[in-house]
């Protein structure tokens, strides 16, 4: 009889196999055609060059409130675990960066770090509203924001974004600190735990189902749609800061061509490559939206062997 149950089951999740792969195919196929069949290019280098900007006055502001906490060389060395998220060229020039401003005295790195924050959020702000900006369009919304309501929101968003990222900056950055104050492994093989990946993935996921739920349209993305664009958005970025190295490395050599700024074009392709991350995750919750609105998603009853009835 239990035998007969486990086959039973097993022609269920075959049936239901069955039934969502096509239905999977179909919404990512519309999911790129929505990305790719648009002017999205025309955002992502808006929220790219913005976010280049921003970048190192962030990096100043990081570095300034670390030395309140740490001593220079410990804060070079915890702001330099983010930085290995980036290619090998971006990876160089911020390290170069640390390195001047961990060895600046620390009235001149607080000094900077005002005037850092002043330039940074105007450029970050700039960047969340092409972000913004493109995922209504990438939404399909009929009903844009006024002008007020829009740069509220963005600052809204930034706002969000930077309570959030500090937060989870904080936690990791505790975490190891405080397994090194008391010199303990990585908790006995669990070396994931105290990666800056998982670190970067569960905050990328946690902040991009967010915007996609309540920044993307004027009416909240429900939740499902939401999830599902944040993790494929999540993935699709950190895979992308893999893939720009493993370009740099073995196919591009960037150096011939651009000389001394080499490495800011590496850094404008690992950024270009994360915001259509960003992007597709959005076409990706806006087809899986609609595909659920259409009332077809439904949880698929198995097929009834009508020769096994009565």
């Amino acid at each position: 009889m239990s035998g007969f149950m486990d086959l039973r089951r097993l022609s269920v999740r075959r049936e239901h196999l069955a039934h969502w792969a096509p239905v999977a195919r179909r919404v990512l196929g519309k999911s790129l055609a929505r990305l790719w069949g648009r002017d999205v290019m025309l955002y992502t280098g808006g929220v790219s060059f913005f976010a280049l900007l921003a970048v190192f006055p962030a990096l100043a502001m990081l570095l300034g409130v670390y030395s309140l906490l740490l001593t220079p060389e410990q804060a070079v060395a915890q702001a330099d675990v983010f930085s290995r998220l980036l290619p090998p060229g971006a990876h160089a020039l911020f390290q170069n960066e640390l390195l001047r401003l961990a060895h600046a005295p620390i009235r001149a790195v607080s000094a900077q770090s005002v005037i850092a924050g002043v330039v940074g959020l105007y450029a970050a702000h700039r960047g969340f509203k092409a972000l913004l900006a493109g995922l209504s369009f990438i939404h399909d919304e009929d009903a844009p924001l006024s002008f007020w309501s829009f740069n509220l929101l963005a600052m809204g968003a930034l706002a969000a974004a930077f309570a959030m990222t500090s937060f989870m900056t904080g936690v990791f950055l505790a975490v190891r600190l405080t397994a090194a104050a008391m010199h303990l492994s990585p908790l006995k093989g669990v070396h994931w735990f105290y990666s800056e990946w998982t670190w970067a993935s569960i905050g990328l996921t946690l902040g991009l189902t967010l915007i996609y739920r309540f920044a993307m349209s004027r009416r909240p993305v429900a939740w499902r749609p939401s999830i599902a664009g944040g993790l494929a958005a999540a993935g699709l970025s950190l895979g992308a800061s893999w893939a720009s190295a493993f370009y740099v490395e073995q196919f591009a050599h960037f150096g011939a061509t651009y000389g001394s700024i080499a490495a800011v074009v590496v850094m404008l392709i690992w950024l270009s490559w994360n915001v259509n991350a960003i992007f597709f995750g959005a076409a990706l919750a806006t087809e899986t939206e609609i595909f659920m609105e259409g009332g077809v998603v439904q949880t698929p009853r198995p097929a009834v062997n009508k020769a096994a009835r009565p």
